[in-house]
């Protein structure tokens, strides 16, 4: 049979596709923990076949969000102390690495895309707004990766960050964010300054301090 005219999308575009959304289903807690993920279902959901549902499942196990029961179902993780601890630990050090290599790369721009996402952080909490607080928090902590280039740094957050994003999520619902905005002003300052080990100590600290505070928050 010939060719057909109409492409198709990318194989692996497709998994990623698959894949982000049922990331943020999860995150967003669309899928609440312990839910059953039943690819048929999922796939029906989602207007795709199964193979690009069960490859991003296993993506999605290997960061910690799904839990696959041998000879038994794969379910949304629960919020797992251990693993948010395990996986804070890495992301902090990530951003501390892209903060090290980009501080001495920014542009005064940076500096400004970093002030209007704390100043936007800032209004997102105070209307009571964690999808867009989480949002503009992403945007805040993007300048430093996107400036420093590094390929590994993004890999890992990708695998490792939305473990967080739950926890998170905690976070920007409570009054903690306004302690968040303080040190995010703080990290902005030493950027400025172009002190990259300063701003980098702050930068790993911010995520050290949100697997404190949400762990204690966690019943």
């Amino acid at each position: 049979m010939p060719v057909p005219s109409t492409s198709l999308p990318p194989r692996g575009l497709l998994r990623d596709e698959v894949r982000t959304r049922l990331r943020d289903a999860i995150v967003d807690g669309t899928l609440a923990p312990g839910e059953q993920l039943r690819d048929v279902e999922l796939a029906t959901w989602l207007g795709v076949s199964r193979t690009p549902v069960r490859e991003a499942l296993l993506d999605l196990a290997r960061s910690g969000l799904v839990l696959a029961l041998p000879g038994r179902s794969t379910v949304v993780a629960p919020v797992d102390d251990d693993k948010v601890r395990d996986a804070a630990a890495v992301v902090a050090a990530m951003h501390r690495v892209a903060v090290v290599e980009a501080t001495p790369r920014f542009t005064d721009d940076d500096i400004d895309r970093m002030r209007q996402a704390n100043d936007a952080f800032v209004a997102a909490h105070d209307a009571g707004d964690t999808s867009a607080a989480l949002a503009a928090d992403h945007a805040f902590h993007a300048v430093a990766v996107d400036r420093a280039d590094n390929e590994a740094v993004r890999t890992v957050l990708a695998l490792y960050g939305p473990v967080l994003e739950r926890a998170e999520r905690l976070r920007f619902a409570s009054n903690d964010a306004t302690a968040s905005a303080t040190r995010h002003a703080e990290l902005i300052r030493h950027c400025a300054a172009r002190d990259a080990q300063a701003a980098a100590a702050v930068a790993e600290g911010l995520w050290l301090d949100l697997l404190t505070d949400t762990t204690q928050e966690t019943p």
